[in-house]
């Protein structure tokens, strides 16, 4: 099976692996035209492109190809997006969302184009979408959705019936969207990559970045490698800088369940609900799933047991349900304006970024590749100001900004004191954890199912909150920037460089 930054497992999982392991110690006095950190679709979209223009191009991935969030999307492939089209126009103007609308058509195009080239079978299907009100509120922002889209260039229309057994009062079709089997087209880029000469070395995490003269050099644990250029593929931009600001981190959750009644519905759809679900079916060897996501909250700061309840508790509400054969939860990065962050790194010649793509990474993440390859091999791109790392907007998000970025200072000081005293350690429960006062220090305690207790200090390494326990993942997780460890202090994803400090052996 493949393995995740989660311990939940999502049916993309199951696919067989067939990348190939590059030894990093054959690597390491090697000089690259660019490193790509990260090996999820926008680290593999735009080694590809770059690697079949020449570029002499190195992947490093933290764990195995699809570890990240790629591994644990729902797979929708969109040309709308989070950030609607009503607020893109309002925050970066009309023309500007129809550069938007467009981008996103570009990135479905290369989807395509690389699954038909490539002989990529991933399960990719054109499907219509639904967007359904229901109450007048949420049909009176569908109405403006609809307009702003078409303004924008998309294919859409009002209707009156959805696909989904669900009440609604209005509802809206969005022509020419999409699906597929993420892991199955990311392992073909990932071996067409390598056929044209590419290498990619997985287990390896970098934990720092140094710039020397004209190379940059990506530092991991006894290793050291060498390019002219630098890509963070990583989904959050690691280390302490402007995207720790503009980017929160959130949870999204998914369930794959089968039904006794077989009645799948056929297209891609989402409500209107805050935060929203979606809804799509996928065939896996033969069986058909229904796969509905949403009770999204910020990572570290909700539960991921009670997210789950909630979304069964909602899908059984509508739909007769067999079986719940896969429950999941993944992290993305909602960006302060709406739009993601790619291109060069503000202040850094030849260090290039894609982040903060809200729920749209399969979309995002193969626009960055197509941006941040056209940017390093000098050719134009019409997309690259609206979509700029370095753009400056004093309004657009600007009340986000300063929401999100208080509330992360409010973590920073209240977890410091709202947390548990224990005296012993056998009063904690066999597989629990928590953060508690213990002999007159804070500390991160998991105990294991044999009795034995794993002690961290809880302080972040990123920028020094405290993290929490998520009971489902069996994870560590950050409150304030998205920081997630594993049960022995080790970095899974996030911003941080260091592992947790290990407070015993």
């Amino acid at each position: 099976m493949i393995s995740r930054d989660s311990t939940t497992v999502s049916p993309w999982q199951l696919a067989d692996k067939q990348v190939k392991k590059a030894n990093s110690d054959n690597h390491q006095n090697q000089r690259f035209d660019v490193i790509i950190i990260g090996g999820g679709i926008t680290g593999l979209t735009t080694a590809l492109l770059l690697q079949q223009q020449g570029k002499k191009c190195l992947i490093l991935e933290r764990g195995t190809i699809g570890f990240g969030t790629t591994g644990g999307t729902s797979a929708h492939l969109n040309t709308f997006f989070d950030a609607t089209y009503p607020e893109i126009e309002s925050d970066f103007g009309e023309e500007n969302s129809k550069l938007v609308a467009k981008a996103g058509k570009e990135a479905f195009s290369l989807i395509k184009k690389l699954a038909k080239d490539l002989k990529i079978e991933c399960d990719l299907e054109e499907k219509n979408a639904y967007l359904f009100a229901q109450d007048e509120k949420q049909s009176e922002e569908v109405q403006e959705i609809l307009e702003a889209s078409k303004r924008a260039g998309i294919e859409v229309e009002q209707v009156d019936k959805i696909s989904l057994p669900i009440p609604f009062t209005s509802a809206i079709l969005f022509k020419k969207q999409g699906q597929f089997h993420p892991i199955k087209y990311i392992q073909k880029l990932a071996e067409a990559f390598e056929e044209i000469g590419g290498v990619i070395v997985e287990h390896t995490f970098v934990n720092e970045v140094e710039k020397k003269e004209e190379f940059v050099y990506a530092i991991a644990d006894h290793q050291i490698f060498k390019a002219q250029q630098l890509v963070y593929a990583t989904h959050a931009v690691p280390g302490v800088n402007s995207f720790s600001f503009k980017c929160a981190p959130y949870r999204s959750y998914v369930i794959g369940v089968t039904l006794t009644d077989e009645n799948y519905p056929n297209e891609l759809a989402y409500d209107m609900m805050e935060p929203y679900h979606y809804f799509r079916t996928h065939e896996i060897e033969g069986q058909k799933y229904l796969l509905v996501g949403g009770e999204d909250h910020k990572t570290g700061q909700g539960d991921a047991d009670s997210a789950f309840k909630a979304l069964e508790s909602y899908v059984k509400q509508y739909f007769d349900v067999k079986e719940i054969s896969f429950r999941w939860s993944s992290q993305y990065y909602v960006p302060a304006d709406g739009l993601p962050y790619i291109g060069q790194m503000p202040g850094e010649e030849n260090i290039y970024v894609a982040t903060g793509f809200n729920g749209n990474g399969m979309m995002f993440g193969t626009l960055s590749g197509l941006l941040i390859s056209d940017e390093i091999l000098g050719k134009k791109n019409e997309f690259k100001e609206l979509f700029s790392a370095a753009r400056i907007k004093p309004i657009a998000g600007f009340t986000e900004l300063v929401q999100e970025n208080a509330n992360v200072a409010w973590h920073f000081v209240a977890d410091r004191f709202n947390t548990e005293s224990i005296s012993t350690l056998k009063e904690m429960e066999s597989e629990s954890g928590i953060v508690a006062d213990y002999n007159g220090e804070k500390l991160a305690l998991y105990k294991h199912k044999n009795g034995k207790v794993t002690i961290l200090n809880p302080v972040c390494t990123h920028a020094g909150c405290i993290v929490s326990f998520n009971a489902v993942e069996k994870s560590w997780d950050c409150p304030c920037h998205g920081g997630r460890f594993d049960l022995e202090g080790n970095v899974l994803c996030g911003p941080p460089r260091k592992n947790l400090e290990r407070k015993n052996n």
